[in-house]
């Protein structure tokens, strides 16, 4: 059974959804936190639990691709 995801790590998959991208950088993604300097960690963290669940894979340079797993998480068809 797969772990929830967070409500960040949701609106964090939505950013992707609502800006049609699947790459963006650590800043546009820090957005789905409010862009609050002390929200950014709750961010971070949110990123982490993405990568390890297979919907992000970080492709370098502070920068986020969103895979099939997590596009497939957040729009089902």
């Amino acid at each position: 059974m797969e772990k929830r995801m967070t409500s960040l790590a949701v609106q964090v998959l939505k950013l992707f959804v609502s800006m049609d991208k699947d790459c963006l950088d650590l800043h546009v993604l820090f957005e789905a936190g409010g862009n609050i300097p002390a929200e950014r960690g709750q961010v971070l963290d949110a990123i982490d639990e993405l990568t390890a669940a297979g919907m992000l894979e970080a492709t370098g340079a502070d920068f986020y691709t969103l895979t099939a797993k997590g596009r497939n998480f957040i729009t089902p068809s």
